[in-house]
């Protein structure tokens, strides 16, 4: 399940919530119960192009680290 972040609209704090996609946009409840709206925000990451681009060591499933079997 996607983990998406909120915006509280009166003084801007996030939360986050660990929601199904089909959920994203239904409305949030205020953890504090303090009957404050909040809205998603677009949530910013980054990758390692290089590292991504870079072939595994090993092989199989896990590449070849964790004694599956695989590598």
């Amino acid at each position: 399940m996607p983990l998406y972040e909120y915006r509280c609209v009166e003084d801007g704090s996030l939360i986050t919530e660990l929601r199904s996609m089909a959920e994203a946009d239904d409305p949030v409840t205020d953890p504090e119960g303090k009957g404050r709206s909040f809205e998603r925000v677009q949530s910013l990451f980054s990758v390692d192009a290089a590292a991504a681009s870079r072939p595994s060591q090993g092989g199989g499933c896990c590449g070849g680290g964790c004694g599956c079997g695989h590598g």
